[in-house]
């Protein structure tokens, strides 16, 4: 990764501090006791998280998991994340709680109201992790005690989940089991592997595991998407040719079979570091792919986007996104039938700034790009989240507080 981008990235994501109460027509926060910006934030609270997880139950309530000072808590909002219930911890982990760029807690649901949330953590100082899971079977009024989610001995971390519409527990995550194979027999091996396995209580237990893309990048997240049939498509940083760290599609047909991994596009970044720097993926009504990415490769740096009509065979020629004089990153996508909507962050020196576009044709066209937040300080990265018929913008900041932004009545 270049100095330049490196030191954009540190400035963009500043120092955690204290929020401050912030509403207006369309968005929402959240503060409690707050501290002075120039007191270390040390609650295990939402207002001193870096990383912060949106879920809306079938009731319409808002959930947000969130990973502070070495605990992963949630908690319940009846009014769009303006105030909070008391919070649930769920897991307390210290300085060994996985809180990489790239790694956040992870919140899902069922139909009934079923809740299974994952999380890493440091099992060693190698940063050798291991993902645990909680399920709650009671409308969030009660969560398990976390569960490791794999068996095996090796490093799991950064899982992404889905439910599908039989509200069978989808997870994918990066799994180190066959590096570290390779190690015990002298070979040198780089990155991690792509695994997944399904689960049928939310969580409580999981099929055999399978690897579904023996190389990839080790510290990037992966981005998980459902097709029209229910099944889900993934999106990761695979590794080509051993040194070349571009992004691939996969569907998973079911616990045992997966597609083949077609690669998104031929950016040639060739390095053996970590980006932390995972994609993201939407797939439409129609089943059109629309990915997002960043990368520094020789073909192209920068953000980007592409789509596949074709269920990954080809994706159409990358689409820059943003202002690349400002360093767009973290791009996030959403379907809404044949709608999609795009978020990402730009930072101009001082102020990191939310933007938007959306299409209505499935990706054909797209509006124009939109700032719609800023913030100065420390920000997390911006999701996009569904209620019904709305699409909001889910974003933590350490100025603003957890903000939710509707998008519908801001295009």
């Amino acid at each position: 990764m270049n100095k330049l981008w490196t030191a954009l990235l540190l400035l963009c994501t500043g120092i955690s501090g204290a929020f401050a109460q912030h509403h207006d027509t369309h968005q929402t926060s959240h503060n409690h006791s707050a501290s002075s910006p120039a007191t270390p934030c040390k609650e295990p609270s939402l207002n001193c998280a870096r990383a912060a997880t949106p879920y809306f139950a079938p009731d319409g309530s808002l959930w947000v998991v969130w990973a502070s000072n070495g605990v992963i808590s949630l908690a319940r909002s009846g009014d769009m994340g303006k105030s909070f219930e008391s919070s649930i911890e769920i897991a307390k982990h210290g300085s060994f709680l996985d809180t990489g760029p790239d790694a956040r807690p992870q919140l899902v649901g069922n139909k009934a109201g079923d809740m299974a949330i994952a999380y890493a953590f440091f099992k060693d100082k190698q940063w050798n992790a291991q993902v645990n899971t909680s399920t709650s079977i009671d409308q969030g009024h009660s969560f398990s005690a976390p569960t490791a989610l794999s068996k095996d001995a090796a490093s799991q971390r950064f899982a992404s989940l889905a439910v599908d519409p039989q509200g069978k527990l989808f997870a994918a995550w990066i799994d180190k089991r066959l590096v570290a194979e390779a190690k015990k027999s002298g070979k040198k091996s780089l990155g991690g592997s792509i695994a997944f396995a399904w689960s049928s209580d939310m969580g409580k237990s999981f099929s055999p595991e399978k690897i579904a893309q023996p190389d990839s990048c080790e510290c990037c997240r992966i981005g998980i998407s459902l097709t029209p049939q229910g099944l889900p498509v993934m999106i990761y940083r695979a590794i080509f040719n051993g040194t070349v760290r571009d992004h691939a599609t996969q569907l998973v047909f079911n616990e045992t079979q997966t597609g083949p991994a077609e690669r998104v596009a031929r950016d040639n970044w060739e390095t053996d570091s970590c980006p932390h720097h995972g994609p993201a993926i939407a797939v439409s009504s129609l089943g059109t792919y629309h990915a997002a990415w960043f990368t520094e490769g020789s073909a192209r740096t920068g953000a980007f986007y592409a789509r596949s009509t074709d269920a990954g065979k080809h994706y159409s020629a990358p689409q820059i996104i943003g202002n690349p004089k400002a360093q767009p990153s973290r791009p996030y996508l959403l379907a809404q039938n044949e709608t999609i909507w795009m978020v990402w962050k730009e930072f101009d020196g001082k102020r990191a700034a939310i933007f938007m576009q959306h299409s209505t044709d499935d990706g054909a066209n797209w509006s124009k790009p939109k700032q719609i937040a800023e913030t100065l300080g420390y920000s997390d990265h911006p999701l996009l989240i569904q209620k019904e018929h709305d699409v909001y913008l889910s974003w933590l900041t350490s100025a603003q507080g957890y903000r939710l932004i509707l998008l519908d009545a801001i295009h």
